[in-house]
């Protein structure tokens, strides 16, 4: 019997870039990666922001309170702009399975919305991934505090969260190495970290995981470590599984993990023995006891390349309490249908065709934008 998929039977990932580092991320992955079965949305009280966004997509937020001109990176204006819109949230990330979000932490629309809007992610019942980044330490002692507030806020609106600090950048780049360039090391956490998780679910490998498996180590998962390694040649295997659970650039190291899940991706030469190097190479670094759920898929464009992601949770499961998603969000209507998003259409732009483009256009040349968008969400134009 020939079962074709459908696609209301497969698992509804939705990705939001909320304020405008969080959109230029949206961005980013629509040129650079090729992530399949997702829907892409960006969030902004800024309009001219948004107008020049790719996402399909586009909820602004807070048009009564910021006219559309952004929160003038004041989180308290953010956070008042998505309670203010709480019944345009609720109604498009209703039915979702999974929604990551992205955001820099230390503004105003970023910092303030986020936590808001993926309270109501998880209060709807969707698996709610957030991975943050943290400022530099020359953009100042109050946006870091800034930052680790909204990071407060945002734990336990969330299932699992993944900080990235981007002070950490400095130690793996050279001294000569450009600063963009030195944005894309980052960069690649978010797009790698989405694309992962998400072609986990939506492909066929020769190890399939489903979305049950992905919820049972994200759930209530905390603060989590997500690592990237690539390697080719002699030992490719191991030494692509030690840089991915040994990277610089994230908050927290494996040891002790109690939830791990991993996938490698390799040509059409990639080798049981392979895998089972790449894991027991993390098994080795987590907790003994560790629920490890792994998935092996091929790509016939990497050739020589292995490519592994790990995702590593419980490192906080006796510690972290499980709160009301919504304790600081004022409660959202059970039925959304009698007031309807057209009742402001302004708010939502849908851009089916944006999504297929692969120029970044609009993003603004001046400077103090341009540094105005958190660092690990900046790439250089193509």
């Amino acid at each position: 019997m020939l079962i074709k998929p459908q696609s209301s039977s497969l698992a509804k990932i939705k990705v939001i870039g909320v304020g405008g580092g969080g959109g230029n991320a949206i961005n980013n992955m629509i040129n650079n990666y090729n992530i399949d079965g997702v829907e892409f949305i960006a969030v902004n009280t800024d309009a001219a922001a948004l107008a020049a966004n790719q996402a399909e997509l586009k909820l602004r937020i807070g048009e009564d309170l910021t006219r559309g001109l952004g929160s003038g990176g004041d989180p308290d204006i953010g956070r008042k702009a998505a309670e203010e819109s709480i019944d345009l949230i609720h109604e498009n990330l209703a039915g979702s399975d999974m929604v990551f979000m992205t955001a820099g932490m230390g503004g105003g629309t970023g910092t303030g919305a986020t936590p808001t809007i993926a309270g109501i992610a998880r209060n709807l019942g969707a698996l709610t991934i957030a991975i943050v980044t943290k400022p530099f330490n020359f953009e100042g002692d109050k946006r870091s505090r800034t930052s680790d507030l909204g990071i407060n806020d945002l734990i336990d609106k969330v299932d699992t969260l993944i900080v990235i600090p981007n002070q950490r950048i400095l130690e793996i780049v050279d001294r000569n190495v450009s600063f963009l360039e030195a944005m894309k090391k980052v960069d690649d956490v978010l797009g790698n970290a989405v694309r992962s998780i998400s072609n986990l679910i939506t492909q066929t490998g020769l190890i399939n995981v489903d979305f049950a498996d992905v919820k049972s180590i994200m759930t209530n998962a905390g603060t989590s470590l997500m690592g990237m390694g690539s390697a080719s040649g002699e030992d490719r295997a191991t030494a692509a599984a030690k840089q991915a659970i040994e990277s610089p650039l994230l908050e927290l190291s494996i040891d002790g993990a109690t939830g791990v899940l991993f996938n490698v991706i390799g040509g059409k030469d990639l080798s049981m023995h392979e895998v089972d190097e790449a894991a027991q190479v993390i098994a080795g670094a987590s907790d003994p006891g560790a629920n490890i759920i792994f998935g092996a898929t091929i790509d016939p464009d990497l050739d020589d390349s292995i490519e592994i992601t790990v995702l590593a949770t419980g490192f906080e499961k006796n510690q972290r309490a499980v709160k009301d998603p919504l304790s600081s969000v004022p409660e959202s209507p059970t039925t959304t249908s009698s007031r309807p998003v057209q009742s402001k259409p302004e708010s939502v732009i849908r851009d089916d065709d944006n999504v297929k483009k692969r120029s970044l256009k609009g993003r603004g040349d001046e400077e103090d934008e341009w540094l105005e968008t958190p660092a690990f969400l900046r790439r250089k134009k193509d």
